[in-house]
């Protein structure tokens, strides 16, 4: 039995039809196949591999990590340098009612975390979500999911949520007192980056305010550079009363956390105690890996060229008769086709072509442009160009 082969029998699948192409070294913005071929990476991993692949000053802080220690209790108990300096780091770019960290494994874990936490502090059970949005598949996360056709196979879900019109603003009024925390993302990733108008985003967080009702700001996709900024939320001049970070947060290994103020925080140690538990949930390698990544990101001025990058994409792209429109912002990028059939298609010649992108899981007939955040102009026109000759081929 070949890798592909052993694959495709001991790995439980996702769809019916993975890509299934063999990668055995990353570098930058490209991946190697085991004959040395180069592939242009223009998804990241889904939003990981912002600051690009095995970046040097990664690779070293996680070499010296393994010589130091890995595993050692699990979380919360032993004071570990990793898991407090990147805290330390992490909040400095933010509010200061986000200055207290609770590392987990990934941005779903977060989901479920920070649901929790909003119900301890206000004593109430309901969760507001918004369809169109993507919060991760675990249970609880799938019952703010606001796509039906991923939730129907597994109902009954959790009581308690229940989800309104994006970007509507009248829809705000039922949030109620009944209501324990609304999710949002600043910019929906499921449905084909869909931004939130600013007044809907700013109206959300004074109603949430004014009922005492925590606001949860989920920066999965959207965190760490890809819009301009750091995190989106800045972009909009709202400050959640939980932060939702994953994907990027690990610089390329699995790491997860939901942020709030030290106040907020204390509720999941009494009454009970370990009202959060978490084995692996900032491994020190991940969060050596994190950190270093953001230092990386921070130093460099990438975010300052995220949007004229964008741009390149957009008019580029725009008036070609095939293209329908182009949703996003910096580099989240939804290029939106005909059909289902049609993005697949290009999807496909694309990889003939070297070129790695992906679908959304929402919007299925819009093509999902994320790519690291140091790729030049030069490698996006040559994208931009491949594109062109794939959509005047069909």
């Amino acid at each position: 039995m070949d890798l592909k082969q052993s694959f495709l029998h001991h790995l439980a699948p996702t769809t019916e039809s993975p890509m299934a192409l063999t990668f055995s070294k990353a570098k930058g913005i490209y991946l190697f196949d085991p004959q040395g071929n180069k592939y242009l990476d223009m998804i990241s991993g889904i939003g990981v591999a912002n600051i690009g692949h095995s970046h040097p000053d990664v690779t070293s802080a996680v070499h010296e990590q393994v010589d130091s220690h890995m595993h050692l209790m699990v979380y919360g108990e032993f004071i570990q340098k990793k898991q407090v300096t990147y805290a330390e780091l992490v909040t400095k770019t933010l509010s200061d009612q986000l200055q207290c960290v609770y590392w987990v494994n990934s941005g779903t874990e977060a989901t479920e975390g920070a649901f929790k936490l909003a119900k301890r502090i206000t004593g109430r059970s309901e969760i507001i979500s918004f369809k169109g949005s993507y919060h991760g598949s675990t249970l609880g996360a799938l019952s703010a999911m606001g796509y039906e056709k991923y939730k129907r196979a597994y109902r009954p879900l959790i009581p308690g949520h229940r989800q309104l019109n994006y970007n509507d603003i009248k829809s705000l009024d039922e949030i109620s007192s009944r209501t324990a925390a609304v999710i949002v993302e600043c910019i929906q990733a499921g449905s084909g980056y869909t931004k939130g108008t600013k007044e809907f985003i700013s109206e959300l967080s004074l109603r949430c305010s004014a009922l005492g009702v925590m606001l949860i700001i989920d920066e999965c996709q959207t965190g760490f550079g890809r819009t301009g900024k750091l995190f989106a939320h800045q972009l909009y001049e709202v400050t959640p009363d939980i932060l939702c970070l994953g994907k990027a947060l690990g610089g390329g290994l699995p790491l997860g956390a939901f942020i709030s103020s030290k106040k907020n925080m204390k509720n999941l140690a009494h009454d009970p105690m370990l009202g959060h538990i978490t084995t692996f949930g900032g491994s020190p390698l991940s969060c050596a890996a994190g950190k270093a990544a953001l230092e990386v990101l921070i130093a460099s001025d990438w975010m300052s060229s995220v949007n004229e990058l964008g741009e390149i994409i957009t008019n580029t792209l725009m008036d070609h008769p095939k293209v329908k429109s182009i949703k996003g912002m910096g580099l989240l990028i939804s290029i939106f086709l005909d059909s289902p059939e049609v993005v697949l298609q290009i999807q496909k010649k694309l990889i003939e072509r070297k070129i790695i992108t992906n679908f959304f899981l929402f919007e299925d007939t819009a093509l999902r442009i994320t790519p690291p955040l140091c790729i030049k102009k030069k490698e996006l026109k040559y994208f931009t160009s491949n594109l062109i000759q794939v959509l005047n081929e069909l």
